[in-house]
């Protein structure tokens, strides 16, 4: 059936050939565009390195780029003096040449048309391409108000287009990565010290005893500085704890591997709170001094014993108390990690809160080998006039619901943009920046139908990824190696900055985000906002100010400044005022209690595969970074697919082989548009299956990673929402296994 907006898929094919196509030969299968000229060895000696950090991942490692006198990159490697990396770059970070050199980028601006009946997208020029958005953006703004416009935005570039969306009377953002990511962990640790965990996370791993991973794959999940640390600490045999239903590479590492029964985590933790209260060995001096409301939670887990847990999880009592021993043996010097992507069951939050918890009664929080105090350098802002006042917001259309939301929750967001939903503050057009949506989202249904509802979307990104077929407008952004962005000033054990430069021209006709958002504004009239020609005016303002300057951090490329907040760690028997509501840490949440939500952490019972399903779950790979990086060359060439883990009892009871391709089909009938192959394994339990997330694109653009495997986000149609922050909870959902060609791939 034909729709207002079809999805296109940007291909050499029809009326968009000119806008991306490039003449490209084959090379042991893999295409290497022409423009890549001369590759011969080359010294560090005979070439120029420029400081960058990555934009591959979060943790956005500082670097050097290397480009040689033809202006080729050759290399990035790590900057010895971030914290972030200590010099060392991770597969992702080495591989970030790839971004740069991939033949399949966007080339051109895109404008959406119907040629003979047929939605197709034309190359068009980039006045042409910023004329139509502005005045699309002029459009909504007179009609609805500029409210109703919303950017979905991830990385660096959305700095930049949140700067144009406040500037033009919107504050509708929204960063996937909180209600699909991090945000319960945000709301369950403010709730119990007051502190957001933020990113890179203040785990003090390099000094711990003893560390506890709940849901956490480090190594897979490439968090490097993590990483790293947690070698060293595997080498001088601290104890490690691993829950994960999976023999994760750090489960197989550790000393301890709990195969724990998916969805029962919080029960596990609970008994864990209970043996360390009713055994009494929490740090009590700890306890008594920082902490208030240890006697309810005394009552509160009195009876949920090990035994209650093992009922439960399958993890034998034995187990759950040995385990708690060897955490409270190396008290305060132990982490029960906060982990990352935390969003599962919908009780997220509160599942969250039992880590902190469980912290607390360790008294590892502020101490050495625990949680140590972060401290971040403020970056000066860049004047500019004050931003217009939005008559409301994304928080406004929630009618009080998830009140710990801090972020707009993009789910929202898309449903705003819904008539049919009736909010009373629709959402009539986006710009989506850095963000896959369409993979992204939990609910691809909700996605489509709000992409349908919408009047305008204009999508700013590197790649033809999925996101892109949906745009009336697609602005080709330069990839990390080739503009100018804001100064990273992540918190850690010591202020720092770090400084991202262009080591090479913008290939194509791509431009950074910086310039796209200054072009835009200025067609809008607000010009003012943007006072300056190029960002490396603003970049050297701002470091001046800070005591440096942009010609010096070309040469350093990053900085370290003297912590002003005071010692990394709390002496013993320090006072300390936590930022909570009673000014201690809240084993007792006053502020959960105030807004009608469980003051502690109660298990709820999840629902539980049908006979023939079994619980999908999902995961990283150190290589790749989500979905964004599956047709990089240098990173496809170490994983090119994915693959489903099927436990040996479940293969043989389905006569399946490692190898064999198979599809998935979900509780709700949702069948995998590319099969998968199977890998048998005893690494899985027999009620669940694995697979890395990031995979099945039916893109053809991207000539690497069209078809290969399957699609985990396509399969996720239950959505648990987290009531107190709108938490998109993803592992509800089950599948089964097709062994015959179902057709879905003839669709593609």
């Amino acid at each position: 059936m034909k729709t207002r907006r079809e999805f296109i898929k940007i291909s050499a094919v029809g009326a968009g050939a000119a806008a991306i196509g490039l003449s490209t030969i084959n090379i042991a299968g893999l295409k290497l565009a022409n423009a890549a000229n001369d590759q011969t060895a080359v010294s560090d000696e005979e070439m120029t390195s420029f400081p960058t950090y990555c934009e591959v991942c979060f943790w956005k490692c500082a670097g050097w780029t290397y480009v040689d006198k033809h202006k080729n990159i050759r290399k990035i490697i790590g900057n010895k003096e971030d914290p972030h990396c200590n010099g060392r770059l991770c597969p992702r970070g080495t591989g970030g040449v790839g971004m740069y050199t991939d033949e399949d980028r966007l080339k051109t601006p895109l404008i959406r048309e119907t040629v003979n009946g047929e939605q197709v997208f034309r190359k068009a020029s980039w006045k042409e391409a910023l004329n139509l958005v502005a005045s699309k953006m002029k459009d909504v703004a007179d009609k609805y108000g500029p409210e109703s416009f919303a950017l979905f935005n991830h990385g660096a570039p959305g700095e930049h287009f949140k700067h144009l969306l406040h500037a033009y009377g919107s504050e509708n953002e929204g960063e996937p990565a909180w209600a699909q990511c991090r945000g319960p962990r945000e709301v369950g640790f403010s709730a119990t010290f007051g502190s957001w965990i933020g990113s890179p996370e203040p785990t003090d791993i390099r000094d711990t005893n003893c560390l506890v991973l709940i849901g956490s794959h480090i190594g897979e999940n490439m968090h490097n500085g993590q990483v790293q640390e947690v070698a060293d600490i595997i080498g001088r045999n601290a104890t490690i704890i691993t829950v994960d239903p999976r023999l994760s590479t750090v489960a197989s590492k550790s000393k301890y591997w709990l195969p724990i029964k998916p969805a029962t985590d919080l029960a596990l933790l609970l008994s864990w709170i209970h043996v360390l209260i009713f055994e009494g060995l929490y740090n009590k001096d700890y306890v008594e001094q920082y902490t208030m409301g240890f006697e309810q939670l005394k009552e509160h887990v009195k009876d949920m014993t090990p035994e209650w847990a093992y009922g439960i999880t399958t993890i034998e009592p034995s187990i759950i108390r040995k385990t708690a021993r060897e955490m409270a043996n190396a008290a305060p010097a132990v982490i029960v990690h906060p982990g990352r992507h935390v969003v599962w069951y919908g009780d997220d939050s509160q599942r969250e809160r039992a880590i902190a918890i469980l912290n607390a009664l360790l008294g590892s929080w502020g101490k050495r080998g625990g949680f140590y105090f972060k401290e971040a350098i403020s970056v000066p802002k860049y004047p500019h006039p004050q931003y217009p006042h939005a008559e409301w917001s994304w928080k406004d259309n929630l009618d009080g619901k998830y009140p710990l939301s801090s972020m707009a929750i993009t789910t929202e967001l898309l449903a705003a943009s819904i008539p049919e939903f009736g909010y009373k503050h629709p959402i009539k057009a986006w710009m989506v920046a850095g963000t896959n949506l369409p993979l992204t989202i939990p609910n691809k249904e909700l996605f489509k139908t709000a992409a349908e509802a919408v009047e305008f979307i204009v999508v700013v990104d590197t790649m033809p990824m999925d996101i892109t077929g949906y745009a009336d407008v697609v602005l080709p952004e330069c990839t990390y190696l080739e503009r100018y962005d804001t100064i990273r000033a992540a918190p850690h054990r010591e202020p720092n900055i770090a400084l991202r430069m262009p080591a090479v021209e913008p290939k194509y006709e791509t431009k950074p985000s910086w310039w796209i958002a200054k072009q835009l504004g200025e067609r809008l009239g607000l010009g003012d906002f943007f006072d300056y020609d190029d960002f490396s005016e603003v970049l050297d303002w701002q470091l001046k100010k800070m005591g440096t300057s942009l010609d010096e951090m070309k040469k350093i490329g990053i900085k370290m400044f003297d912590r002003k907040s005071g010692p990394l760690y709390l002496a013993d028997g320090e006072e300390y005022h936590f930022n909570t509501n009673s000014g201690k840490i809240e084993l007792y949440s006053t502020e959960f209690a105030e807004l009608g939500f469980d003051p502690m952490p109660k298990f709820t019972k999840h629902p539980e595969p049908e006979d023939g399903f079994y619980r999908l779950i999902y995961g990283r790979a150190p290589m790749h970074t989500f979905s964004r990086t599956s047709n990089n060359h240098n990173l496809f060439d170490l994983m090119n697919e994915n693959s489903v883990w099927i436990n040996p009892k479940v293969a043989e009871l389905w006569d399946l082989k490692t190898g064999q391709k198979i599809w998935l089909q979900n509780q709700d009938g949702i069948v995998s548009t590319f099969p998968i192959k199977v890998r048998v394994t005893e690494r899985i339990r027999w009620d669940s299956v694995y697979m890395v997330h990031g995979f099945g694109h039916d893109n053809k653009k991207l000539t690497r990673t069209f078809g290969r495997g399957a699609s985990d986000t396509q399969l996720i149609t239950n959505v648990m929402v987290d009531p107190m922050m709108g938490g998109t909870g993803m592992r509800g959902n089950f599948v089964t296994f097709i062994t015959e060609n179902p057709g879905k791939e003839a669709e593609a």
